[in-house]
């Protein structure tokens, strides 16, 4: 009796373990696509309050100095000294340089006023659509990797491709 408790083993069988561990790999092929997806939701959504940042920057900047900012740098804060119509201060660097969240943002002049444009550093990594504004405040997106543009569904209005929803 003594020699039967004692040969006995203690812990898990290497078949217990592989069961384990062939589980848990399931269980992350599921989960992982489904992360990346709800990460480039919350960049692209991250974008698009940096764009309604750049509006509001935008119209101070009007305000001060009678025109739009033709850059980002424009509306970021100076390398040194006073803000001014080069760098009036009105976004903080990490958006003024142009890069954020895994999106590159642009600002031009136009003959109406001014655009943005939004594009993800890699397409289908960082997100999965690309974003204009203007003055006229509408969001426009095109769910490509091709540069969203005026003629561009305004944001909402577009149906997302079936693949891109999944």
């Amino acid at each position: 009796m003594e020699l039967n408790r004692r040969n006995r083993r203690k812990g898990f069988s290497l078949i217990e373990l592989l069961i384990v561990v062939a589980i848990i790999l399931i269980i992350a092929m599921v989960a992982i696509p489904k992360m990346n997806v709800q990460l480039m939701s919350a960049r692209e959504m991250g974008a698009i309050r940096e764009i309604t940042a750049i509006h509001q920057a935008q119209t101070q900047y009007y305000s001060q100095f009678g025109r739009y900012a033709e850059t980002l740098a424009q509306l970021g804060p100076p390398a040194s000294g006073a803000a001014g119509p080069a760098a009036a201060d009105l976004l903080p660097s990490s958006l003024s340089g142009g890069k954020k969240g895994g999106h590159v943002f642009a600002v031009a002049a136009t003959q109406t006023g001014y655009s943005v444009t939004v594009v993800p550093e890699r397409f289908g990594s960082d997100g999965r659509r690309t974003f204009y504004s203007d003055q006229t405040l509408e969001v426009h997106e095109n769910w490509s990797a091709e540069p969203a543009t005026p003629q561009s569904p305004v944001l909402g209005q577009s149906a997302a491709p079936a693949a891109a929803t999944k």
